[in-house]
Parts: structure tokens; sequence; C-alpha cells
């Protein structure tokens, strides 16, 4: 991985132990990090890969994208909460991620193939707002991942939200191609999202 991160004109760091490690670049001039450590998430097992990327866009933008398996088992989980403790409110203490599905839509578009929202689903503040975000060339790197590739049904999430650009996936620490190919798929991300709302932006 720091061969590789050298190569991209990125700062590779290891931690102590060895299991872990961090990659930092810019894009568009903005820093962005990547990590894999323990997760911070019940639903992920084992190494969790973790990217944020401050681009000082409008905090206003809301855009969720996760695999459908994670979505259901998340609803599913948020649905036995309420039903158990009779809640008629939003937990705060809930995962981010759960409260954004209970509180925004889930939207789609014909432009990008079927087989993708089979796999993915998106929820936003706003329509438009995940149609300037999510491109074909971004949907395209979520399908097409290097052999041997994720199942469906590993936890992937990327998230726009307050601004920053976030990835948060179950990763293993010793799959370098995955690795890599999901710093790409947060790159793009982060170049599209700075395109469509970062300062200058129509």
């Amino acid at each position: 991985m720091s061969e590789w991160a050298a190569t991209q004109g990125f700062h590779f760091s290891s931690q102590p132990a060895g299991a872990a490690f961090a990659v930092q670049g810019r894009v568009g001039g903005k820093p962005w990090r990547m990590e894999v450590g323990r997760p911070s998430r019940k639903y992920i097992r084992g190494d969790e890969l973790r990217g944020r990327a401050e681009l000082g866009l409008d905090p206003q933008v809301l855009v969720v994208l996760m695999n459908r398996p994670l979505k259901d088992a998340l609803e599913k989980q948020a649905y036995a909460l309420y039903t158990d403790t009779l809640q008629t409110s939003i937990d705060p203490n809930l995962p981010e991620e759960m409260r954004l599905l209970a509180m925004y839509e889930e939207t789609g578009w014909d432009s990008i193939p079927r087989p993708f929202w089979s796999r993915y689903s998106v929820v936003s503040d706003d329509r438009a707002n995940a149609l300037a975000w999510l491109d074909p060339l971004l949907a395209q790197q979520l399908m097409e991942w290097p052999a041997p590739a994720p199942a469906a049904d590993v936890p992937f999430m990327l998230l726009l939200l307050r601004g920053k650009v976030y990835l948060r996936m179950q990763a293993s620490a010793g799959h370098m191609p995955a690795l890599q190919h999901a710093a790409a798929i947060f790159t793009t991300a982060c170049e599209n999202a700075l395109g469509a709302f970062g300062t200058g932006s129509a």
C-alpha cells in the first residue's frame, strides 16, 4: 500500500502494530484522509476503512449512498428499536446514518443502469443534489470492483454532509486491490462534490 500511495502522490503512515495504516492526500487543494482500523460501527466486522475530506462545501447539501443490504438491515434495526421502546421521535444516540435514513427519502434516476440501483441506494435532501454528485463515472467505479470483489452485502457507504465527504466500508487491511479502488472511488466523490458544490460552482 505504501508503494501505491507514493505513486499516487499520497502520504502513507503505518501504526506501530502494523495492522492499521492511513493515507493522506489533497483534492482541489483540500485535505483528505483514509485509514484502516478497528470498526466504529457494530455492523462492520473486522477492519473498517474510513475516509474523510474537509471540502468546505455548502453544509446544507446531504446525500447518502450505501449498499442496499446495509440500508435494509439498518432500517429493520431502527424499526425494531422504535417498536420495542414505543419511541415517537428519532433517538439521537442512534448511528447518524440510521437517523438519516429515517429522515430523508430514497431517490433514483434512469440515466444510471438498473443493476446499480439493485446494489446501491441513494438518499438525499434534494434529488438535484444527488444527481449532481453521482455521475456515470462514479456509478461505474462503484460497480467495477477488482477481483476478488467485495460481495454485494459487504457494508459500504459514501456520505456528503456538513460540507465534507465521508467513506465507510468493511475491508481487509490485506486486500490491497479493494482498498486502492475504494480510494479511487473516494477521490472521485470528492472531485464531483467540489465541482458541483464548491466555491465558484454554478
